[in-house]
């Protein structure tokens, strides 16, 4: 790469490109596996990982409104996939929770996701995906810290 192209403006688009088109390579495997939207499939891989929680965690974890995360849960909710429950210590709170049948899509969906984001990151060797890792930590890190 010529040392013109090594300037901050560059490498920010260069990153902005390549992150969408992996975002966009994330979506379409999560629609191939028949979620309706990366809210739908998010929903229910993160109460896999995390166990029952209550709605607005759930929402501030994954970086959604309210309102967008009311509507993934109504949709799994209406598909048999979570419910929920009122926390008998505080029934403001709103629990979700994986009912068997959404244990058992995530359990398999999020296998086939894997492979497939296993398969699209193969373009790097070990060694390149620890210095990817590290790289993409560190400039992360950075422009949290910086205070502009």
């Amino acid at each position: 790469m010529p040392s013109s192209n090594i300037r901050g403006d560059h490498l920010f688009l260069l990153q902005y490109k390549a992150s969408k088109a992996i975002e966009a390579f994330d979506h379409r495997s999560v629609k191939k596996l028949g979620f309706g939207s990366i809210s739908d499939f998010a929903v229910l891989e993160y109460l896999k990982t995390k166990g029952p929680q209550p709605v607005n965690t759930i929402a501030q974890s994954m970086m959604l409104t309210s309102g967008s995360m009311t509507t993934a849960i109504d949709r799994a909710e209406s598909k048999g996939l979570v419910t929920r429950e009122r926390d008998p210590d505080d029934r403001r709170v709103v629990i979700v929770s994986l009912t068997e049948s959404g244990k058992e899509l995530i359990d398999c969906a999020f296998d086939k996701h894997a492979a497939n984001l296993e398969r699209l990151f193969s373009v790097f060797s070990r060694n390149e995906k620890i210095e990817f890792a590290r790289l993409v930590k560190k400039i992360g890190k950075t422009a949290e810290a910086m205070n502009l």
